[in-house]
C-alpha cells in the first residue's frame, strides 16, 4: 500500500469530501427550521406570568424564521444539485412540525387558553380550530408530495403551509398580548378555519420558486425585494399581517379572474390541459 498520494489523488479526495459536505448543507438548513418550530412551541408553553406577550412575540418570530430556512433549503439543494429523496422527506416532516403543530399550539395558547379556563365553549372552539389547522396542513403536505412533477411548478395547489403558519403568526406579531374578549377569540378561530380550508383547497397561489429568466426580470425581482424590505422597516410589526393578507387576497382574485375567463396571466399548464378548471 502506498503511503503517499499523488497531487491528483489528493485533489480528487478533497473534491469528494467537498461534495459529501454539500449534501449535508440542505439537511442542516432543514434542521434549523425544525429547531425554530420546536423553540416556538417552547416559547408558547412558557407564555405565562406578567409578560406573556414577550413569549408570544418570540414564538411568532421563530415561525417566521423557520419559514426563511424552509425557503432556503430547497434553493440550496437545487443550486448545489444535492437534492435527494431523503431531503424531500425530511423537509416534509419539518413542515409538519414547524408550520402545522407549532402554529396550532401557539394559536391555542394565545387565543383560547386563558379565556378557556373560565369558558368551556371558547376552549372547545379553540381546540377544534387549532386541530383543523394542523390536520389541513398535514393533508396539504401529503397532497403536495404526491403531486410533485404533475402540476405547474409556478403555482401552489392550495395555500402553502408556511404561508398559512405565517398568516397566523402575523396576527400575533401585530398584537402580541393574549386575546381577552370572546369576540376576538371567535374571529381568531374563524381565521384558523379559513386558513386551514385554503390549504386543502385547489386555489392556485404563486410559488415564486422559478428563477428569473433574464437580467431584466432579475432586476425587477431585486427591486421588489428591496421595496418589501423598505415597507417592513416602515410599518414594522404591521407589515407581516398586511403582506400575507395581500398574498392570499391576490391569489383568490387571480383564481376568480381565471374562472371568469381572463387570461392576462396564463393558466397553470396542468389546469389549461384539463380545460381551465381551477376552483372546485
Amino acid at each position: 500500500m502506498r503511503s503517499h498520494l499523488s497531487p491528483e489523488e489528493r485533489r480528487a479526495r478533497r473534491a469528494r469530501a467537498v461534495r459529501r459536505s454539500m449534501f449535508v448543507l440542505p439537511s442542516s438548513i432543514t434542521m434549523a427550521s425544525i429547531f425554530c418550530g420546536f423553540s416556538s412551541v417552547v416559547m408558547s408553553i412558557n407564555a405565562a406570568g406578567a409578560t406573556p406577550e414577550h413569549f408570544f412575540l418570540w414564538a411568532a418570530g421563530l415561525l417566521m424564521l423557520a419559514g426563511i430556512f424552509d425557503g432556503l433549503d430547497g434553493r440550496v439543494a437545487r443550486a448545489t444539485n444535492t437534492a435527494t429523496p431523503f431531503g424531500v422527506q425530511l423537509d416534509s416532516l419539518a413542515d409538519v412540525v414547524s408550520f402545522g403543530m407549532a402554529p396550532a399550539i401557539l394559536a391555542y395558547r394565545y387565543g383560547f387558553f386563558q379565556m378557556g379556563i373560565h369558558d368551556s365553549h371558547i376552549r372547545a372552539a379553540g381546540w377544534a380550530a387549532s386541530f383543523v389547522f394542523t390536520a389541513c396542513g398535514a393533508l396539504r403536505l401529503a397532497r403536495f408530495n404526491v403531486q410533485v412533477g404533475s402540476v405547474d411548478p409556478r403555482y401552489f395547489v392550495g395555500l402553502p403551509i408556511p404561508a398559512g403558519a405565517a398568516a397566523v403568526a402575523s396576527v400575533i406579531i401585530w398584537h402580541p398580548a393574549p386575546l381577552s374578549n370572546p369576540l376576538g377569540a371567535v374571529l381568531f378561530a374563524v381565521e384558523l378555519f379559513l386558513v386551514g380550508l385554503l390549504m386543502v383547497s385547489t386555489v392556485r397561489f404563486p410559488s415564486f420558486k422559478k428563477r428569473a429568466g433574464n437580467p431584466r426580470a432579475a432586476m425587477v425581482t431585486s427591486l421588489g425585494v428591496a421595496f418589501l424590505l423598505a415597507l417592513m422597516v416602515l410599518f414594522q410589526q404591521r407589515f407581516f399581517g398586511a403582506f400575507f393578507a395581500t398574498y392570499i387576497l391576490l391569489g383568490l382574485a387571480l383564481n376568480l379572474a381565471w374562472k371568469a375567463g381572463w387570461r392576462g396571466i396564463p393558466l397553470p399548464r396542468d389546469a389549461a390541459a384539463e380545460g381551465g378548471e381551477i376552483v372546485h
